[in-house]
């Protein structure tokens, strides 16, 4: 999933916020660097991408990029999902999307000490640009996959992957629906489970 659904399912949780966002950034022994409540944001994070990754409905939709797109299916469609969970706030949360946006960038601007040196950088242009509002509109989420086509190092075609968001929006809507519906669910349980795993030790 991108930025915006993994700050959602965050839970309000700040520290979980922190490592859900770092996530891709942090390898083998830096782990045992953050404080707990970061380390488990980390491991939802991995948890998450695996659960979304292997989901069926997911795999359904990439099935339509896939001849395109290729391998970049996925990426696209994790950025598909966030414009989808961004038009359709108000159905998940009573706290407008842009103010819950910028708590989210108020928290993560607290624990900047944490970041990783690449995702420090990254975040910069994160916040400059608004990135998480941006995908609530299908220009945002243009400028999105064509900013990341420009760093493939192979013709990736994600700069025209707006198009296929455009042409089948209706079908790839409902499965937004579906298997977010599962994954918050999951989420919350895994959550909970990591959590249950460090107080046993």
């Amino acid at each position: 999933m991108n930025y915006l659904a993994h700050a959602y399912l965050s839970f309000g949780q700040d520290e979980v916020l922190v490592g859900n966002f770092i996530g891709d950034f942090v390898k083998g022994k830096m782990m045992s660097g953050f404080p707990q409540g970061v380390q488990n944001g980390i491991k939802l994070h991995r948890e998450i991408d695996l659960f979304t990754d292997t989901h069926p409905l997911v795999r359904a939709g990439q099935s339509y990029l896939r001849p395109t797109f290729r391998h970049y299916s996925t990426v696209i469609t994790d950025i598909y999902f966030d414009y989808f969970l961004a038009k359709n706030w108000a159905k998940y949360s009573s706290i407008p999307l842009e103010n819950f946006i910028q708590n989210t960038f108020v928290t993560l601007r607290h624990h900047r000490q944490l970041f990783p040196d690449r995702f420090a950088n990254m975040f910069q242009w994160m916040e400059k640009d608004n990135w998480l509002l941006k995908y609530r509109e299908i220009d945002g989420i243009k400028q999105t996959l064509t900013g990341m086509s420009r760093r493939t190092r192979f013709d990736s075609k994600m700069d025209v992957a707006h198009l296929a968001l455009i042409e089948k929006e209706a079908e790839f809507e409902v499965i937004f629906f579906a298997f977010f519906k599962d994954l918050e669910t999951f989420a919350r349980e895994k959550l909970i489970e990591i959590r249950d795993s460090n107080a046993g030790h």
